[in-house]
């Protein structure tokens, strides 16, 4: 089976841009509410930005150009007050985006761990654990700001940029006109950056997931490591990878960084075409000061939201490659699944058969080629050969991780393709040869195969596989070391160099 290493960078599946975003967004739909909440404070102080240019441009032309300080105080006051409920209201749309957005996340992440843990043994033979781990945990967190932003940033600076616009032309169609001049270029040019820096972006997020992976493996396997004095080999090879990660990082973010030269450019084009426009082509009597002063900062609202908007378009590149990785993991169907229409496995007696199976796990080269044999209930079968001749393949064909390409496997005449997984699995105990222990106790993982085991069922299992005596020798030991530290061996004999995680046996 081909296995994808941290050597080797995941295969793309493209997929279509704008059916994730509305996926990702269709997440958003669960707290409509709370959005609602949002954008009628945003809306708010979208109507506080457009009305304060007019209100500047009434206090010059209305009442500091005639001197009227009575009604220039009452103005200013109106505009404080208005101005500091915008201050408190954005205060509380940033706590609810920021709550709404973890919480999402929090969805998300529980949705592609519960769906991972559904996927079959081929899913997690085809990749090491860290690239896995990235997409649980880099990729999700990418996927927080996108979340925020189209709410905070892309619906309300649109709103924004149509409504400047429509008051830009009521109050000088000429000027409006001269002053979105660039808005051609500005298009061109965030199309083609954009078309330039997804790859780049999706890029990085491979080279991501190799450095995890080689992380995770390393950690992994450090007693290896150490025991071969291979120190100086992982590092090459950990700076070989961190300087994949930094260099594609730097590639991407290059060209993502020419989306706010472009809009800067567009930005000071434009003002200049506006005061060019207004002083040499309409001429200085024909605009009031006012109106300069108003258009300078209806100018400003116009490309500041343009600004945020291309910045969110940015974001919207820079992280829609880890939502595709994400969906493409939910999409994956388990290899190994229920049927429509299967039945409960009654209590299982015993009886093992296999019928002239065969199995391949690359569909190449065949583990098991026309095996045929029977097992009787409370026969001990011992399977004899070499390394690779298929002895622990045909446990995991028993216990279904697997299916066959051809041939029957019966569990007391049951083809086990035709039971439920779980009522087959939760009947079955296996000790495989490379043994795990989840940190923590010994009870706990001893009971780890029931949940709802009593301590007597506990220490009864542990006699049946002969592990209640082992057991109680490390208590013993471990209690009179930690009363007598100083009669403990040092530097520990073999016995000792046991996994820390068999240590903290806290009880039974």
């Amino acid at each position: 089976m081909a296995v994808n290493s941290y050597k080797d960078d995941e295969l793309s599946v493209e997929r279509s841009k704008a059916q994730t975003l509305i996926r990702l967004f269709r997440y958003l739909l669960a707290y409509k509410w709370q959005i609602v909440l949002v954008l009628l404070i945003m809306g708010y102080g979208v109507l506080i930005s457009l009305v304060n240019p007019l209100i500047m441009e009434s206090a010059i032309d209305d009442h500091i150009a005639v001197k009227d300080l009575n009604g220039l105080y009452k103005l200013l006051g109106f505009a404080l007050v208005i101005n500091l409920v915008l201050v408190i209201t954005v205060k509380l749309r940033m706590y609810i985006m920021a709550k709404v957005c973890n919480e999402i996340l929090l969805t998300i992440r529980q949705q592609l761990y519960t769906h991972i843990q559904k996927l079959d043994f081929k899913f997690f033979d085809s990749r090491p654990t860290g690239k896995i781990l990235s997409r649980i945990i880099g990729d999700i967190n990418s996927l927080k700001d996108v979340l925020s932003n189209c709410v905070t940033t892309l619906i309300p600076d649109g709103l924004t940029v149509i409504a400047v616009v429509v008051i830009m032309v009521w109050k000088n169609p000429k000027l409006a006109l001269a002053s979105m001049m660039t808005i051609p270029f500005m298009a061109v040019g965030t199309v083609f950056i954009q078309i330039k820096a997804h790859p780049r972006w999706q890029i990085f997020r491979k080279k991501s997931a190799n450095l995890n992976a080689f992380i995770h493996e390393d950690m992994a396997g450090i007693r290896i490591i150490q025991s071969f004095h291979a120190q100086k080999e992982t590092e090459e090879t950990f700076d070989t990878l961190l300087a994949e990660h930094r260099t594609s990082f730097y590639d991407a973010v290059r060209m993502s960084d020419a989306f706010g030269s472009v809009i800067d450019l567009s930005w000071g084009v434009g003002c200049i075409l506006l005061y060019y426009t207004g002083i040499v082509v309409l001429g200085v009597d024909q605009v009031s000061i006012g109106t300069f002063i108003a258009f300078g900062t209806y100018l400003n609202m116009f490309w500041q939201p343009i600004h945020n908007i291309s910045n969110f378009y940015n974001q919207l590149v820079t992280n829609i490659a880890g939502a595709e990785r994400i969906f493409e993991i939910l999409d994956t169907p388990p290899g190994i699944a229920d049927a429509a229409e299967v039945t409960q496995m009654p209590e299982i007696t015993g009886e093992v058969t296999f019928e002239h199976v065969n199995f391949s796990y690359d569909d190449k080269v065949k583990v098991l080629d026309d095996v045929s044999f029977r097992i009787m209930p409370g026969e001990t079968i011992a399977l004899v050969g070499p390394t690779g001749a298929g002895k622990s393949t045909i446990v995991n064909l028993i216990s279904r991780f697997y299916d066959v390409q051809e041939g029957v496997v019966k569990v007391d005449g049951h083809d086990v393709k035709k039971v439920s997984i779980e009522s087959l699995r939760r009947q079955m105990g296996i000790m495989t040869q490379d043994n795990f222990l989840f940190s923590g106790t010994i009870k706990e993982n001893i009971r780890y195969g029931k949940l709802d085991a009593s301590d007597e069922e506990i220490v009864a299992a542990a006699k049946a596989v002969n592990a209640h005596d082992f057991i109680m020798r490390i208590k013993v030991m471990t209690r009179n070391c930690q009363s007598a530290a100083a009669d403990c061996p040092s530097g520990r004999s073999s016995f000792w160099r046991l996994p820390e995680r068999w240590f903290p046996i806290r009880r039974y």
